[in-house]
């Protein structure tokens, strides 16, 4: 009978670490899920994070990309003027192109001479390159380029000599 009895508490301890070990593994998962959501939800924060940044960056792109063909006027009208004494315009275009820079907008530089690059021009027109040397270049822009906030809203218009 005293056989029976140690055998008997020695497989109730076998079933009760038995048991444990299923309760261990539980904690265990759920610690992991814990940590698992703990990380989903501040890879989450830091998404959102970047995306109303990026949202407070571009949010006047819409507005300053409709301004751009006035600004492309503004440098028409001060071109063909020269000849007069106009000061007006030319103060007018400075004063609108300030608070455009202001809000981000630049320039993309002149690509005159340059191989062309689509990620930042548009060909478009070929035409037969007047020397080797400036195959696959860009001849002329017929409409320049702009950035916000070092986006390109508008692709600079080119035309491109042949090769």
């Amino acid at each position: 009978m005293a056989k029976k009895n140690k055998k008997n508490k020695k497989e109730e301890k076998a079933k009760e670490v038995k048991q444990e070990l299923p309760a261990e593994e539980k904690i265990a998962q759920l610690k992991d899920k814990h940590l698992r959501l703990f990380a989903e939800f501040e890879n989450f924060k830091k998404r959102t994070a970047k995306e109303r940044m990026d949202l407070y960056k571009t949010a006047g792109e819409s507005v300053l990309t409709a301004l751009l063909p006035v600004l492309d006027d503004f440098e028409r009208s001060i071109k063909a003027s020269k000849n007069q004494e106009d000061e007006g315009v030319a103060l007018i275009y400075n004063k609108l192109k300030s608070i455009l820079e202001t809000k981000g907008l630049k320039a993309m530089e002149d690509a005159v001479g340059q191989e062309l690059n689509t990620d930042y021009h548009e060909a478009i027109t070929n035409i037969p390159a007047p020397s080797d040397d400036m195959k696959g270049k860009i001849i002329d822009v017929i409409e320049k380029g702009y950035f916000l906030n070092e986006k390109v809203i508008r692709y600079a218009k080119v035309v491109v000599a042949n090769s």
